[in-house]
């Protein structure tokens, strides 16, 4: 190393080599050192909310005196530079780190306090601005962390998830008022089953993304209560009084979110991640969701000349590099790849919040990824469902029709006028014979034809009620 490519900054354990360049100082460099493991650093979604954090730190301090107003404006801009983005690339500790996050929540004073100092007319390793006394003044990496997990992870189901469902309900909803006329065979346990609509089980659908989208907004209210103001352990050693009143004040301010609030209980908020759990389990309720809904729709539009085939998917792409003219349901099947890596981090999150031992949780950093992960790829892959498969769908009346023609099943509206065993032994006779049901029971005498025709009309037996 020369003195051209790295600067010699310095923490609590000495010095440490550097990029000259690097806003970064020596407890990132450690961290950098200490966790080689996945390659990947903290989410963007989580530096951003470390940021705003640290210039509502900054902000509430200058309020109460804490620091002088030069260096918490500096603080205050230097913040918004990497809440914007602008210094993502200064942010290189690995994600699987320090399980309070302490590396990552060191990374942002550090980068913030370089950037301050700079904006005070130092240059970088200066110290004119300091990564702890000041830029982390009054808080503790084990109430800013956790708190800023919370924060990104609500700020991405409220501006990514919810939207997201809601656009693929709707597109549901508008193909199942489109289809509402296409009478099929219903079908349970795969097998054939009583008459039912393309439109009510669209609708049936489009209800499960709006229950959904209802469970992900129920987990807000608890992941909202934020640890700030606890600092190390809940007791809120060193936290000016209303400091984290302020901060969260500003917080509300800064992400448009109302339902963030100071936790209701320090200790409950800074030793368990209850609130992560909970909205990684609505997760996974809409991944469930969102599979049923694919493999509905990869069956029903199974063929196109040997399957189901009563509807009919948007051909996007070729599906063979062997089989000239195949073509593959791909959309679905990547909703349903996105369910299973949400399932898969829905487990991670639910061992991590089983780990909370005392006053810490120290799967913090595993937590906020998988927790981001979902709401980001549950979040984009509604969207694609939506514009690239439902909108496209189209139904095939007259496959439809033939096969709901062909169902047994139908005989079960004959039940209340000639009875179960009876309309049971028809059934077994039509598919002895392989005759419509229609000719089997006219031909018993049992009914006049204008009976059978009225009872087995299919479209009246998707309504309900007595045919």
């Amino acid at each position: 190393m020369t003195e051209h490519t790295h600067r010699t900054e310095r923490d609590s354990m000495g010095e440490m080599e550097v990029p000259a360049e690097a806003y970064y100082g020596a407890s990132t460099q450690r961290g950098v050192l200490n966790f080689p493991i996945s390659g990947d650093p903290i989410p963007t979604e989580l530096i951003r909310a470390l940021a705003l954090i640290k210039q509502a730190a900054a902000k509430a301090n200058a309020e109460l005196g804490t620091l002088d107003a030069d260096k918490a404006q500096a603080i205050a801009d230097a913040a918004a530079e990497v809440a914007s983005g602008a210094l993502d690339d200064h942010f290189p500790v690995d994600v699987f780190q320090t399980g309070s996050g302490t590396s990552s929540n060191m990374n942002a004073n550090e980068v913030i306090a370089n950037r301050a100092s700079e904006l005070l007319g130092g240059g970088l390793g200066t110290r004119l601005v300091h990564p702890n006394d000041h830029v982390n003044a009054g808080q503790s990496s084990n109430d800013v962390f956790p708190a800023a997990v919370h924060v990104a992870a609500y700020e991405a189901a409220e501006h990514q998830l919810l939207p997201a469902l809601e656009h693929l309900r709707a597109s549901l909803a508008a193909k199942a008022d489109e289809l509402a006329d296409v009478v099929k065979s219903g079908r349970t346990h795969l097998m054939d089953a009583v008459p039912v609509t393309v439109g009510q089980e669209l609708a049936g659908h489009a209800r499960q993304v709006e229950l959904g989208a209802q469970r992900v907004r129920d987990a807000l209210p608890r992941l909202g209560e934020l640890p700030l103001g606890g600092t190390a352990v809940g007791t809120g050693l060193n936290a000016p009084e209303g400091l984290a009143e302020r901060m969260i004040s500003e917080l509300r301010t800064t992400t448009g979110l109302e339902g963030l609030t100071e936790a209701a209980d320090h200790f409950e908020a800074q030793g368990a991640r209850d609130g992560l759990v909970e909205l990684s389990g609505a997760c996974k309720v809409v991944a469930t969701s969102l599979t049923k809904i694919a493999n509905d729709l990869r069956l029903m539009g199974s063929g196109p000349r040997t399957g189901i085939g009563e509807i009919r998917l948007p051909a996007v792409q070729p599906g063979s590099s062997i089989m000239p003219g195949k073509v593959n349901p791909v959309i679905p099947e990547s909703v349903t790849q996105v369910a299973a890596q949400v399932i898969g981090n829905d487990t991670a999150v639910t061992i991590g919040g089983m780990n909370g031992h005392f006053e810490l949780n120290v799967y913090i950093p595993l937590m906020a990824r998988n927790v981001l992960e979902s709401v980001r790829l549950l979040a984009t892959s509604s969207t694609n469902f939506a514009d690239q498969c439902i909108d496209g769908i189209e139904g095939v009346p007259e496959r439809a029709t033939e096969l709901v023609e062909k169902n047994l099943s139908a005989v079960t509206a004959l039940v209340p006028a000639i009875g179960y065993d009876t309309s049971a032994e028809l059934a077994k006779q039509a598919m002895a014979e392989d005759r419509p049901l229609r000719d089997v029971v006219k031909e018993a005498n049992l009914l006049s034809d204008e009976e059978v025709d009225r009872i087995l009309d299919l479209k009246k037996m998707t309504k309900g009620g007595v045919v």
